[in-house]
């Protein structure tokens, strides 16, 4: 074989390179939107006894759908504006065999087969009807795509996320030729506020924040928004948060009221947000400084109360992620009650002791011969806090008042009265105490 010969199968096998021939290279397929414009990325090859003819004066022309450039023509760089059928550019420089090309304010009726001419000076008219491109006018922007990333790995969006763990939501769209270009932005439902590490490029957005319960079943939306002369078009694509968390906002509620009289039901509710549902709920009391566990369970009930089940109730919530306490005190409250052992007792003067108990905390007072008694100077008053229940008065009685009259202590609270005849000792008897087991207490529940 030749030198000759070679050349010529070399020049077959890189023909294009060696032995240019006609050819163009675009794309198979473009989307563009309805109102919007359309890029379409084109470069062209030609003999190389035309590269003479490609001069800065070249023009390309597309026309659509059929080979008859003379009856489908659509747009000619030449008389770009003239009864064009499609408004248009070619941006890229075709002496540089770039016929990159831009289609502004696509319509439905634009969708269709393209074809590129180029013509030049002398005999270069080259219609290149082997290859074409598709143009697809959609009425709607694709959906943008949103991911979910926990601690940088991408996770499926129906996972659960450990509150704590760093998330981070990315929304990523293709984009479509517009002018402006779209913009793509955040929102949730529930309105929570958004971290302002949100960073905005090249239309992927990464929305960043620490898991925590206050983005539990949040929705997440990202939209892209196409500014377009006569309307806005968007898409937007969302994902809900899931997040795995220790019980939060426990709450101890009370049926009929944390405060009460005795004799009466109440029923302690305990409840608390967590995911996953709170595993057991534990209640105790303190008692004598220590807490005593009672039972578990959401509810605690005494069906007939005391003034033993007064206190502070707390109730533990827990799940596999932790637990969380909460308080509430019972204040159990009953008419008062007068101590036996008040009584009178005799020295030079007679002294008499008045001790009640009651809640809420009672007052005493004294009653001589039915006449409320104040401090004068023939008598004398003290009382002593001995509780938040407890009260002890004393009255000091002059001599003159001890013969003829009658001593009455009363006690009372908004829950009732107490009240006790006490029998006052005489000066020729012997000294000792001395009371009268008239003890009445009264509720107001009954008056």
């Amino acid at each position: 074989m030749d030198t000759a010969e070679k050349i010529i199968i070399f020049c077959f096998l890189l023909k294009g390179v060696c032995c240019r021939d006609f050819n163009i290279y675009l794309p198979e397929r473009i989307e563009a939107l309805s109102g919007s414009c359309v890029i379409i990325k084109c470069r062209f090859e030609i003999e190389e006894q035309y590269d003479k003819d490609l001069t800065e004066s070249a023009k390309g022309v597309w026309y659509k759908d059929r080979n008859d450039v003379n009856r489908n023509v659509v747009f000619n760089s030449s008389t770009p504006r003239r009864n064009s059928f499609i408004r248009g550019n070619i941006i890229g420089k075709l002496k540089d065999k770039d016929c990159t090309t831009v289609f502004y304010d696509l319509r439905s009726y634009h969708s269709g087969q393209y074809y590129f001419r180029v013509e030049g000076k002398g005999r270069l008219k080259e219609t290149y009807i082997k290859n074409n491109v598709l143009i697809d006018v959609i009425e709607s922007p694709h959906k943008p795509r949103v991911q979910l990333y926990v601690e940088q790995k991408e996770v499926q969006g129906q996972e659960e996320v450990l509150e704590g763990s760093s998330v981070s939501l990315r929304c990523s769209a293709e984009t479509l030729c517009s002018s402006p270009p779209p913009t793509l932005t955040w929102s949730s439902t529930p309105r929570i506020p958004l971290s302002e590490s949100s960073r905005l490029e090249e239309l992927i957005s990464d929305l960043n924040f620490t898991a925590t319960h206050r983005q539990h079943r949040v929705t997440f939306t990202c939209t892209i928004t196409y500014q377009l002369q006569d309307e806005n078009k968007t898409a937007q694509d969302s994902i809900t948060v899931h997040v795995q968390y220790s019980p939060k906002n426990t709450a101890v509620s009370v049926l009929p009221s944390s405060s009460l009289l005795e004799g009466s039901s109440v029923t302690l509710i305990c409840s608390s947000d967590a995911n996953p549902a709170v595993l057991s709920y534990t209640w105790s009391r303190e008692s004598e400084g220590q807490l005593e566990q009672l039972q578990t369970g959401d509810t605690l009930t005494f069906n007939r109360t005391d003034p033993t089940h007064g206190g502070w109730y707390h109730c533990t919530a827990q799940n596999q992620h932790g637990s969380q306490n909460s308080s509430v005190m019972l204040d159990i409250q009953y008419v008062p009650q007068i101590s036996t052992s008040s009584s009178c007792a005799r020295t030079d003067v007679t002294v008499c002791f008045c001790e009640a108990d009651g809640n809420p905390a009672p007052e005493l007072e004294w009653h001589l011969s039915g006449r409320p008694v104040t401090n004068s100077s023939n008598t004398f008053i003290s009382e002593e806090r001995l509780s938040s229940t407890g009260l002890r008065s004393s009255i000091t009685l002059h001599q003159s008042l001890t013969h003829t009259s009658t001593l009455q202590c009363i006690s009372n609270n908004t829950r009732g009265t107490a009240s006790q005849l006490l029998q006052l000792p005489s000066s020729v008897e012997r000294e000792f105490p001395f009371c009268d087991t008239s003890n009445r207490r009264t509720s107001i529940n009954n008056l």
